[in-house]
């Protein structure tokens, strides 16, 4: 299952880059599974499971971390302000 991830403000910061796509394996199906997922990967990585109150889209629309995640989608994480 591939996805595109993005990153915003801070988080962009923290873990080095604005946004990427990736295969991911079958267990992960939900936001919060991608979040864990990434957030094992390395220490820039678990920016994500620091981030306290983090926000989440999946293809342009605000969901919580139990929100399904299917081929194709788009799924970007911030931080709960990012600046106005």
């Amino acid at each position: 299952m591939s996805t595109t991830v993005l990153f915003f403000a801070g988080l962009r910061e923290a873990v080095g880059t604005s946004s990427f796509s990736l295969d991911l394996p079958p267990e992960v199906n939900t936001v919060g599974a991608l979040r864990e997922h990434l957030a094992a990967g390395s220490d820039r990585w678990s920016a994500l499971t620091r981030t306290t109150n983090l926000r989440a889209a999946v293809n342009q629309l605000m969901v919580d971390m139990n929100a399904a995640v299917t081929d194709g989608d788009e799924v970007a994480f911030f931080p709960p302000v990012t600046g106005g």
